[in-house]
């Protein structure tokens, strides 16, 4: 009786450390499955080079969503980006959606101003003013091969 009972603690110390690996790997990868504290706003961009599903979305400096699935509208030649943003956080129809670095080689994350002159989106709603990623590689290469010209 006793060596069931052993197994039987056992058995419910590794269930329950399964279950906090599991929560913190929904926590750590910002996956939600119960709830949706977020709203879909798209952007359209002429590039988004580097930038990919998950990347953060940052407004004034702070975190305020994902950006959800990237895809390609055919008829216009643009890639749309589909950004979750924190039910709560305003943006307005005169938001600047840009793409940035972190750092020098960072990751890309997608920066937005929110604008504020203008009508508040909503659910659906298109950021219209975008700024593609700058490629800083071809600025270094023209620099170093002496391309850009000195005022």
């Amino acid at each position: 009786m006793k060596k069931y009972a052993l197994e039987t603690a056992v058995g419910i110390f590794l269930v329950f450390g399964l279950l906090c690996v599991g929560y913190l790997t929904l926590k750590l990868g910002h996956v939600s499955l119960l709830s949706d504290n977020a709203y879909s706003l798209f952007a359209r961009f002429t590039t988004v080079s580097g930038l990919r599903a998950g990347s953060p979305v940052s407004m004034l400096g702070i975190e305020v969503g994902r950006v959800g699935q990237l895809t390609m509208d055919q008829k216009d030649q643009k890639a749309v980006v589909e950004i979750r943003i924190q039910k709560g956080i305003r943006v307005y129809d005169d938001a600047i959606a840009s793409i940035k670095t972190e750092g020098l080689i960072g990751d890309m994350f997608l920066s937005i101003d929110p604008g504020g002159a203008g009508k508040q989106l909503g659910p659906g709603g298109i950021i219209t003013e975008t700024q593609p990623p700058i490629d800083i590689a071809a600025l270094i290469g023209k620099y170093a091969f002496g391309e850009v010209k000195k005022p």
